[in-house]
């Protein structure tokens, strides 16, 4: 079973208990009528769907409720990270060569 840190409870949890929301750090328009028909596209539907380690952002749903981001491994599944929503996104270079060295936490 999946384990996954929660950075507000401060638990190890199953992942039955959280919902993935897909790519973390997605920005959202800052003027939305302003925006093209491509922009609005790109901002609702594209994501860059990597192999390997991607920033995604998870619900806590059957816990505290909070979103949070976590760094992911999607080859492995393995988790890197944790952090809280607002907090900004560690370098995934150096994760992923942490990572390749065992080194890693949440």
């Amino acid at each position: 079973m999946l384990l996954i840190h929660c950075p507000y409870c401060g638990v190890d949890r199953p992942e039955l208990e959280f919902r993935c929301g897909g790519e973390a750090h997605i920005a959202r328009p800052l003027h939305p009528s302003a925006t093209t028909d491509e922009e609005w596209e790109a901002f609702l539907y594209l994501r860059t769907n990597v192999k390997g380690i991607y920033a995604e952002r998870w619900r806590h749903i059957h816990g505290c409720g909070r979103f949070f981001n976590a760094v992911r491994d999607t080859v492995s599944d393995k988790f890197l990270t944790v952090y809280k929503a607002g907090e900004p996104k560690p370098d995934l270079d150096a994760l992923a060569r942490d990572a390749q060295k065992g080194e890693t936490g949440k």
